[in-house]
């Protein structure tokens, strides 16, 4: 969460106290760099990051590293999790052309779940995807992909074709149909893809941070406590149903991303 509770612990300041309501805003995504190496300052967002990629890396690597037969337990969770991605959206989006692709969708999958679950994590308490660099690099980097397949499949006469063209169209729509599927292909889906990601943990977090700044703000000793107490309540259940959001949005971000795969290696 934002530090904004801990500003209220702080300077005491409560319904009755005086000063108004401090509401969260785009200022609880701003963080000042934590420290610096050579030229380049960290954040708390990019040093969450980098702990997310080391933790998704670090985790495979010790899972695989020594593969057994009869799987211990860190390899039997590392195999459910794989599977998940390889059975669950690969082979079922792809099919069989999509099992070399599955390390890759598993490591965006866990990527993004990891980063979006930093958010309830003691002492980190931010998700790293409610800033939209993280999600406009993610879908920058399923655009690269989807736009190489496209030409390595079927050629560039064919890429193209496979990008803006539908057969059997009456010839006076066939410019505008061009144009839509261009728009569509090559501009839409990668700004919706980060967009969609980028906008559930955004709110998910100000809700969150909302809800929990008015609990310390109504926390008096007269009547106004029920109301903290149901703000509390609320912080709780909206935490939990982040739970649930944050993985749907790593899942759906990584269905997605295998449509696109699937349209570049199969015909128009």
């Amino acid at each position: 969460m934002s530090s904004a509770p801990a500003v209220l612990a702080e300077s005491g300041c409560h319904l009755n106290s005086g000063c108004g309501f401090p509401a969260p805003g785009l200022h609880s995504f701003d963080f000042q760099p934590i420290f610096s190496v050579g030229s380049l300052d960290f954040t708390k967002p990019m040093l969450l990051a980098v702990i997310c990629m080391l933790a998704v890396v670090g985790f495979f690597w010790a899972a695989f590293a020594k593969p057994k037969v009869v799987p211990g337990k860190l390899q039997l969770v590392g195999e459910i999790g794989y599977t998940l991605v390889a059975r669950g959206i690969a082979r079922e989006v792809i099919g069989k052309k999509g099992d070399k692709f599955v390390p890759f969708l598993t490591s965006v999958f866990f990527f993004v779940w990891i980063m979006n679950v930093m958010s309830i994590i003691p002492f980190a308490q931010f998700p790293v995807a409610s800033r939209i660099a993280y999600p406009a690099g993610l879908a920058l980097l399923v655009w690269i992909t989807y736009m190489f397949l496209t030409f390595k499949t079927h050629g560039f006469k064919g890429g193209v074709k496979n990008l803006v063209w539908i057969e059997g169209l009456p010839k006076p729509i066939v410019p505008l149909i061009v144009f839509l599927e261009f728009l569509q292909n090559v501009i839409t889906r990668p700004f919706t893809l980060a967009v969609r990601l980028w906008a559930n943990m955004f709110a998910g977090h100000m809700l969150i941070v909302m809800f929990s700044v008015a609990t310390w703000y109504l926390l008096t000793p007269q009547i106004n406590a029920l109301f903290s107490g149901a703000s509390f309540v609320l912080t709780i259940g909206l935490t939990a149903f982040e739970l649930l959001i944050q993985f749907l949005q790593a899942y759906i971000f990584t269905l997605l991303a295998s449509l696109y795969i699937s349209g570049a290696l199969e015909g128009h």
